[in-house]
């Protein structure tokens, strides 16, 4: 009667480790490229945030409008670098509240928006979310 049934091992011999294999690489490789994914987000975000802040802490201890702009700039680049984001990713706006921007008790609030690619695809053009920041300082009346 055991020679007709066998021993139960005859075909299913070595397949659990084909599947085990299969099965993983075909759950693990989308999990992998969601957290990458939710990285980049949360890379940006905290990036945004500091470049804005940044920005308007160096346009409003300047002296000059035009130094100031292009000091703010550099900051938000750096600031902004410090979390591997792209300069080309980083787009920041600078306005004034009421007078001239330097003007003693006058705000200065930076903008900064920054567009994440999709993960492995950076040179496609594709976003996959945009982060925006604002952050305003208010010119010190005894500078």
């Amino acid at each position: 009667m055991r020679d007709c049934l066998g021993d139960g091992r005859g075909g299913e011999a070595g397949s659990a480790v084909v599947e085990f294999v299969f099965l993983g690489t075909l759950l693990l490789v989308p999990v992998v490229y969601f957290v990458i994914a939710v990285s980049q987000v949360q890379a940006a975000s905290f990036a945004v945030v500091n470049a804005a802040d940044q920005a308007a802490k160096v346009y409003a201890g300047s002296d000059e409008a035009a130094a100031g702009s292009q000091a703010a700039h550099q900051a938000a680049l750096f600031a902004a670098g410090d979390f591997g984001i792209d300069p080309d990713q980083l787009d920041l706006r600078i306005s004034c509240g009421n007078g001239a921007c330097l003007d003693p008790g006058s705000t200065v609030t930076a903008q900064a928006s920054i567009s994440v690619p999709l993960p492995l695809l950076q040179g496609t053009g594709l976003s996959m979310a945009t982060v925006n920041s604002s952050a305003t300082q208010i010119v010190e009346r005894y500078g």
